[in-house]
């Protein structure tokens, strides 16, 4: 006998999805190839395993049919199912396919692994900006400098030359990072470059730490309640605030609450004092010099975060470090490594931000699958409604830069993508930080042609620079990512400089300074255009989304918003858009079947770089030809024919 399920099919699982609390969830079997079973079952796990008969709905498509009607936990949870079929002495087991990314499954010999179901708040409802915002992340040392710090601290070296390549400081013995070399980059500078970001089409920008630290990446904090001086002064934090909300920017701050720097004076008079009010913060297998750090780094000794009195230092007290910079009119934080958080204080954390400014974000950087991530022996799942708004968008970052560089097909990436938003609530997926490079990898252009310098000594990293053949293959592989991120849901983010097409290895290269007049303009130009496009076109911000793989070398995201409805339920008007992308050196002609396009809708071509790049009727649907290494955006207005997932 052959079973059949499919979790993203909505004959099979209506609806496909997350779903909020309260909800009914229609599973399907269907038992080909053989003789009608005695019985099928489904085994449903939450907190407990409960077992249920399916009904038999009769024969149908080549099979017998089996259906079940799944009240969801009254909670927010993860619900687990998978499936057991029954003939004679026989039974057969069914569960989630080997790559446990959903869709389709198989059949298994053991204990299968099961189909996952996200159940959340159904009153879970992140920022209503962030689902149209596009984000800038900024180092801000190395974003623009105003002017010369009036002093420079003890143990800090700045740059004469902003173009110089980031120093290596590394301790021989502990193996710490140092990063002790500064270029000058203040908050100040940043407010002046606002008009730059904002003609762009940047609405929100994420600033690594501000707060006062040693090192110029700031991750080692000193002390939370004041900036940076060599950044500049809280006035100039408000200051930068409120310039940037008179060009409908947001500012986003980085929030490092696991751990503290260890001249922080909070860890020195634990040190210090056996006695002191602060020695309960830390774990000390040894006092006062063997303690728990971050990842084995001495200068950044973890915090016990559930500590009442650091509880009430971050989030309790009058005067907490996260309500008072909410106050200072932010608008959110992301949260360093929000994964190694405890869940009660992320949900304290949530609470205390949500009461200060409702219209806050909490960003988290988690860089599996936040939905199901096992920590410290532990599942955790951060999309219900309760810690995060959404997350870093790593993994979408990983599939689609194997995708480019040829590790994986088409087919391959949309599954892992596909599997995201299963799992997600559209809330949640609809909010994600749609990131290319980041502070912690090399820089994006190294990354599309593999040249990231893993392979030789760090310290000869800095010398790492892309032939021009290979700039070109990375510049047409770029624009083909950030268009594919422009028509996607969530945010799309920009590192700094990755618009002026800078280079770079991993930390600390991929940190150089901004490359103020010496900017690559026809990488920043395409940015600009792509996210003018997606501010024009409500569809490629708010539109249901599908994602199709009609060959292993060409993408295509199909964006509609039908009955007047959009995505997240809210009114809208009738319109769609079509992306294409196309890997491959060749021209790719491929087709769309009428169940994912209208046939007969009108459509204008929106944005294309190759006179090949058409979308025409034919019988059945349409044809679609890409150009070689090329993506192309349609935009029309249609009523679709089935929803996505239809059979």
């Amino acid at each position: 006998m052959r079973p059949i399920h499919n979790s993203r099919d909505i004959f099979y699982r209506d609806p496909v999805g997350a779903v909020p609390v309260g909800a009914t969830v229609r599973l399907r079997l269907c038992v080909e190839n053989g003789e009608q079973p005695d019985a099928a079952l489904i085994r449903a796990w939450c907190g407990r395993e409960t077992w249920i008969e399916m009904a038999l709905l009769g024969f149908v498509n080549n099979g017998y049919l089996y259906e079940v009607v799944l009240d969801v936990p009254d909670e927010p949870g993860l619900v687990w199912y998978d499936f057991r079929v029954r003939a004679g002495d026989g039974e057969v087991a069914y569960g989630n396919a080997p790559d446990k990314l959903g869709g389709e499954g198989s059949v298994w010999a053991e204990l299968p692994p099961s189909f996952q179901l996200t159940v959340y708040d159904p009153a879970f409802a992140p920022p209503r900006w962030m689902r149209e915002a596009v984000v800038y992340q900024i180092l801000p040392d190395r974003f623009y400098a105003y002017g010369k710090p009036a002093s420079i601290p003890e143990g800090r070296f700045l740059h004469n030359d902003w173009y110089d390549a980031p120093g290596m400081g590394i301790d021989p013995g502990s193996h710490d990072y140092h990063a002790r070399d500064f270029y000058g980059g203040t908050l100040e500078g940043v407010r002046l470059k606002l008009p730059y970001l904002a003609e762009l089409g940047v609405t929100c920008l994420y600033l690594n730490p501000i707060f006062e630290a040693p090192s110029n990446h700031r991750y080692d904090t000193t002390d939370y309640l004041k900036i940076d001086p060599m950044l500049g002064t809280e006035h100039d934090l408000v200051s930068l605030c409120e310039s940037a909300c008179g060009y409908g920017i947001r500012v986003m701050l980085d929030g490092v609450f696991s751990h503290v720097g260890s001249t922080s004076p909070y860890f020195q008079d634990a040190v210090a004092d056996s006695g002191s009010p602060y020695r309960a913060w830390f774990t000390f297998k040894r006092w006062p010099h063997e303690y728990d750090c971050w990842w084995g780094v001495p200068s950044l000794p973890n915090v016990n975060e559930m500590e009442p009195s650091y509880m009430d230092f971050m989030l309790r007290s009058a005067d907490a470090v996260v309500p008072y910079w909410t106050r200072a009119g932010i608008a959110g934080w992301r949260l360093d490594v929000a994964d190694e958080l405890p869940m009660p204080f992320l949900r304290q954390l949530r609470e205390t931000v949500k009461r200060v400014n409702p219209d806050a974000c909490l960003l988290g950087e988690v860089w599996e699958n936040a939905s199901c991530k096992i920590v410290y022996d532990e599942l955790r799942s951060y999309v219900l409604g309760d810690t995060l708004d959404s997350a870093m968008n790593y993994p979408l970052r990983g599939a689609l830069i194997a995708f480019l560089i040829g590790t994986i097909t088409a087919p391959q990436a949309a599954r892992q993508i596909d599997a995201l938003m299963e799992q997600y609530p559209k809330p949640f997926a609809y909010a994600l930080m749609n990131l290319m490079g980041s502070h912690d990898r090399a820089r994006i252009l190294n990354a599309l042609v593999g040249v990231t310098g893993e392979s030789i000594p760090r310290a000869n990293q800095g010398q790492l620079r892309l032939t021009d053949g290979q700039r070109a293959l990375a510049k047409a592989r770029l624009f083909m990512l950030f268009d594919f991120l422009a028509a996607w849901p969530g945010m799309p983010t920009i590192y700094y400089g990755d618009e002026a097409g800078m280079e770079g290895a991993s930390d600390p290269y991929c940190r150089a300074a901004y490359p103020w007049e010496r900017e690559d303009a026809e990488i920043r130009e395409r940015f600009r255009t792509a996210l003018t496009l997606r501010r024009k076109n409500p569809p490629l911000t708010v539109g249901e989304v599908r994602l199709v793989a009609p060959d292993d070398d060409v993408l295509i995201i199909v964006r509609e918003i039908s009955d007047g409805v959009d995505a997240l339920g809210e009114s809208a008007q009738d319109a769609a858009a079509v992306f294409a992308m196309n890997r491959s050196g060749t021209v790719k002609t491929v087709r769309l079947a009428e169940s994912i396009v209208q046939r007969g809708s009108q459509w204008s071509m929106a944005q294309s770089a190759d006179t090949a790049d058409k979308l025409v009727m034919s019988s059945g649907g349409y044809v679609l030809t890409i150009g070689a290494m090329a993506s192309a955006v349609w935009v029309g207005e249609y009523r679709p024919l089935c929803r996505c997932g239809d059979r």
